[in-house]
Parts: C-alpha cells; sequence; structure tokens
C-alpha cells in the first residue's frame, strides 16, 4: 500500500489541504532542476474569524537539504475567513533532486487579537503524484 501523497490537517478548526504536482514542461533534471506546483486550501471550521498573517514552510529535498522560507500572508494575500468560508491558492517549487517535502504552519489572529499557528501537515513532491492541479500542453 502506498502512502498518500497529499496533506489534510486541522488545527483550531483551520483546516489545511495540499497537493503538489510535477511540471515536466518545467523542469530539466539534466540541470538538477525539478519544478512542482502545490494547491493549498484552507477552510475555517471554527466558530470565529480569523485572518491569515504569515507563513512558514520547511522544505526537504531528497538530499536532506532544509530550506526555510518564512514570510508575510500566501500569494501577496492576508485573507479573512468567516467560519465556514475558505480560501485556495498555488505556489511554485522548485528543487534540486527528483522528489522532496513540505510542510510548515500558518500564524493566524482572531479580531481580538489571539493568535495561533495552524499546521500544514507534509507533502511530497513526487513526480508520481496523480493530482491533477495544473493541465499542461
Amino acid at each position: 500500500m502506498s502512502q498518500d501523497p497529499n496533506s489534510d490537517t486541522t488545527t483550531h478548526g483551520i483546516r489545511v489541504r495540499a497537493e503538489a504536482q510535477y511540471l515536466e514542461g518545467e523542469s530539466d533534471p539534466d540541470r538538477g532542476r525539478y519544478f512542482f506546483v502545490y494547491r493549498v486550501r484552507i477552510e475555517n471550521d471554527s466558530a470565529r474569524t480569523v485572518q491569515l498573517l504569515s507563513r512558514r514552510w520547511v522544505i526537504l529535498d531528497a538530499n536532506n537539504r532544509r530550506e526555510e522560507v518564512v514570510g508575510e500572508g500566501v500569494v501577496g494575500k492576508q485573507p479573512i475567513l468567516a467560519p465556514g468560508e475558505s480560501f485556495e491558492y498555488r505556489s511554485y517549487c522548485p528543487l534540486r533532486t527528483a522528489w522532496g517535502t513540505m510542510e510548515g504552519s500558518y500564524a493566524f489572529a482572531d479580531p481580538a487579537g489571539e493568535g495561533f499557528e495552524a499546521t500544514v501537515g507534509r507533502f511530497f513532491l513526487v513526480p508520481a503524484a496523480e493530482n491533477s492541479i495544473v493541465s499542461e500542453g
């Protein structure tokens, strides 16, 4: 039985689902360049309105090379999610190896200023993943 390459994690009522797709047309394995697009869907299953303030990613390649990425918001946005609302975005991750993993967290705050982190569970950047985030061609 194979492991699911995707992630589905709920923390403090915030559900985060993530999946990646290999972009063969953007990659150049002969030069150690493997390009992946990933999609994240954030759903507010809690009873309070929250705002995503920042992100933290830990990216590992097949050689166990670690890169940490920290920054404000996601794709230039800091979405506010009322109970029941969701936000979805796509972004990219280049690797020097044919596979790797990503995991991390999002920092949120509610209108009263109470902050918390929502976990983004580990998901895999692998050419064999059958996700259809984008269609090439």
